[in-house]
């Protein structure tokens, strides 16, 4: 799906300077960041990684579109929790890929209620829209 110009309706801007062992910045400010591989990867560890960055991004974005679903459905969803854990590995070709599991805790639902909000907001999150049928995402209710 491709999203036309007059739909957008923010775009975040953030530059980075020397690749995984450098820094990244947004163009206002709020984000500035050193980032490193991690020791799993041959690097420092001492900063930040653009996994974690992509897992920060992806649970936030998750939650709020659980909100969306929810606020639908008028289900309560206070208390829920969005963990989403970003993996990196090497694929056939030589290059690199990603996979993503996202764990959903809201506990003042039933389990089947939970499950049917999670993959709502499945359909409805950014992040998942985007990385449908490119990245292998996990969906649990916990």
């Amino acid at each position: 799906m491709t999203i036309q110009s007059v739909d957008v309706l923010y775009t975040a801007v953030a530059t980075a300077e020397n690749g995984r062992d450098g820094r990244v910045a947004s163009d206002d400010g709020k984000l500035d960041v050193v980032v490193n591989p991690p020791k799993e990867m041959g690097g420092s560890g001492a900063g930040t990684n653009p996994e974690q960055l992509f897992a920060a991004g992806y649970s936030a974005c998750f939650q709020g579109a659980l909100g969306v679903v929810a606020r639908q459905a008028k289900a309560d969803i206070s208390g829920s929790r969005v963990t989403a854990k970003v993996g990196i590995g090497k694929v056939g070709s030589g290059g690199f890929g990603l996979t993503v599991e996202i764990a959903v805790s809201i506990p003042e639902v039933d389990e089947a209620t939970a499950k049917d909000l999670v993959e709502k907001a499945h359909q409805v999150c950014p992040y998942s829209n985007a990385t449908r049928g490119n990245v292998d995402v996990r969906l649990s209710v916990i």
